[in-house]
Formats: structure tokens, C-alpha cells, sequence
């Protein structure tokens, strides 16, 4: 055991404040948006912020991810190696290529990320959208700017965007495997912290549907709330009349073993149902019981191999963690060449 001098003394560290979600496309960032008036000031580009508020990302959020990434990788020193053998006023031209095929997702990302570090001479040519399948060899993203700059957000840049091409092309393939049903796929709050918002955004690129982004935007009654309260029933009654009282409109999920729980929460008035560990055959029979009086959601038992079968039941969605905890990265390599210009 170690003693308290042994023990690794606390730092400082800049605490990270994320901005509230952008509210709208035209709302924007940087010199041309109106986020100066609010408590944070989003620096990206007002038209590459835009796009990613056009997908449903908070652009200030993406700014300080991207920042904290940096500083992350320079731990408040310099690229040395960088500096060492590259010209100061060297130009390059760096192509995001696939090493795989898969499904792409983050190219405004990651283009976020070298943003913040490359100086004016910056610029970007798009060969491909996020959510676009493609195949080994095929360019993605050419960013032309400094090199010691490139070099600089390369790791961060390629880190983030081979995640989330990852997460959605695990989820296509989901996606494709339930195909002609009407069972979506969708995650769940397994995600990396900090990164939730991007990894959701990966599983929307892939084909999926997100589950809630947090524990305020719905509620979902588990295992262990069901034990807290005494009964499945009494769980669900319990979250349902708080809500009454604070007069919050949100959806109630409640998690059920057994066809016999389905029944008493059915009863009970859940908004969806989450059949947590049901065989097929009994999956089958839950849709029977429910006649489309609530959503139901397969969890647990899923996996490629079967997921047809659970979608084939009538069920409404496949809650799969894995997408988000267990995908693996798609490769993708950041490839230098002489300066466009």
C-alpha cells in the first residue's frame, strides 16, 4: 500500500464547459452567428458550425471536444518531432482515406479538430458525406494547410473519426440485417464519457435510432428500480406519478422478465416495454399480449446471427449496447502529399 507521500498529487486542470445545443441551422458560430450574445462563443467556422448543427450536433460541444483533444496530445508542451525535421513554412495536402470499407461517419469532425490548430492557410475539399458507405482506397476528406499543423491534429482528427466510422458501420450492418422489418436497431447509454453526443450521431450515421441521450429525457425502470420500489407495477406507478406532479411529459420504458410482468405493466399503461432476455418464440408471444397497445424493445440474447428472427416477431426496436461499448474502428489513414496550390 502506498503512503500519502507516494500517492500521485493533484493537478489542476481547465475545467471544460460545454455550450447549450444549437437550436438551429441559421443560429451558426463564430463572427457571423449569435452566439456572441450568449455566455459562449463558438469559434469554428460559421459554415462548417452549421453543418454540424444541420446534423443535430452541438457545434460548441464539437469545438471543445476538439480542444480538449489537443491538449490532450500536447500535455502542454510542443510536437517535438515536428518541429525537429519540418520546415516551418512547409505546405502539405492530407487525404482522410479508407483503409476498409465500412461506413464513414465524423468527416466534419474531424475537420473541426484540424480546424482549431491550422492557421489561414487552410483548405478542405469533401469527397464524401458522413453515412456514406465506402470501399478500401476511396478518399474521404483533403485538408491542405501547414504541415507541422496537419501533423499536429492528425492523431486527434484520425482518433475520432475511425470511432465513429466504426460505431456506424457496426450499426449498418444491423441496420441492413433488419431490413423490410419495421424493428430499428438503436443504442443505448453505454457510450464513452464525454463523447456520447458523437457516438449517438455515429449510430444515426449507420442507419440506427438513438435511445435517450440522458437520464432526463425519459425514464426506464430496471431491474434494481423494481426491487427499490417493491414490484414492477409500484416502479412504474411510483416514476408516473412523480411526473404527474412535476408535470413532465416524457416517455416511461419499463424492463420486464417475464409475460407475466408484460401483462401488469401493460395493464399499468407503459409506454414501451423492454423484453429483457426473451427467446424468440416468447418475444413472439409479448407482440401478441401487447396487440400494438405499446412500443416494445428486444434487449439481451441479440446478435447478428439472430436478429432477423427478433425483428421478425413484430417487435419495434433491438436495444444493442455493443454498438456504442464493443465496435471496433474502421481503419482510415490521414496520407500526405505536396501542398494543393
Amino acid at each position: 500500500m502506498s503512503t500519502p507521500e507516494e500517492r500521485p498529487r493533484p493537478v489542476d486542470v481547465p475545467l471544460i464547459q460545454y455550450g447549450a445545443p444549437a437550436e438551429t441551422a441559421d443560429s451558426g458560430c463564430g463572427d457571423a452567428c449569435g452566439c456572441g450574445d450568449e455566455a459562449y462563443e463558438c469559434g469554428l467556422d460559421p459554415a462548417l458550425a452549421r453543418m454540424l448543427a444541420d446534423a443535430g450536433l452541438d457545434p460548441v460541444q464539437v469545438e471543445d471536444i476538439a480542444h480538449l483533444a489537443i491538449s490532450e496530445d500536447l500535455d502542454g508542451g510542443s510536437d517535438v518531432t515536428s518541429i525537429a525535421t519540418v520546415p516551418q513554412e512547409a505546405m502539405a495536402t492530407g487525404d482522410f482515406t479508407a483503409r476498409e470499407a465500412g461506413t464513414v461517419a465524423g468527416l466534419q469532425i474531424a475537420e473541426a479538430v484540424l480546424s482549431i490548430v491550422c492557421s489561414d492557410d487552410f483548405m478542405v475539399e469533401r469527397h464524401a458525406e458522413d453515412g456514406d458507405r465506402v470501399e478500401a482506397g476511396q478518399k474521404l476528406l483533403s485538408v491542405t494547410a501547414n504541415t507541422r499543423e496537419l501533423l499536429l491534429g492528425e492523431r486527434s482528427a484520425l482518433n475520432i473519426l475511425c470511432r465513429l466510422s466504426g460505431i456506424a458501420t457496426a450499426t449498418r450492418a444491423w441496420a441492413d440485417a433488419l431490413e423490410g422489418t419495421k424493428a430499428k436497431v438503436r443504442d443505448t447509454r453505454k457510450t464513452t464519457p464525454g463523447l456520447r453526443a458523437l457516438e449517438k450521431y455515429a449510430v444515426r450515421c449507420g442507419g440506427g435510432v438513438n435511445h435517450r441521450m440522458s437520464l432526463a429525457d425519459a425514464a426506464l425502470v430496471k431491474d434494481n428500480h423494481v426491487v427499490a420500489a417493491g414490484g414492477v407495477a409500484a416502479a412504474f406507478k411510483a416514476v408516473r406519478d412523480m411526473l404527474a406532479k412535476h408535470r413532465q411529459d416524457i416517455p416511461v420504458e419499463v424492463e420486464v422478465d417475464t409475460l407475466h410482468q408484460v401483462r401488469e405493466v401493460l395493464d399499468a399503461g407503459a409506454d414501451l416495454i423492454l423484453l429483457d432476455n426473451f427467446t424468440p418464440a416468447e418475444t413472439a408471444e409479448a407482440v401478441s399480449i401487447v396487440a400494438g397497445r405499446a412500443a416494445l424493445e428486444s434487449s439481451g440474447r441479440l446478435t447478428l446471427d439472430n436478429a432477423r428472427a427478433y425483428a421478425e416477431t413484430g417487435v419495434d426496436y433491438l436495444a444493442v449496447g455493443a454498438l456504442t461499448h464493443s465496435s471496433p474502428i474502421l481503419d482510415i489513414g490521414l496520407d500526405f502529399r505536396e501542398a494543393d496550390v
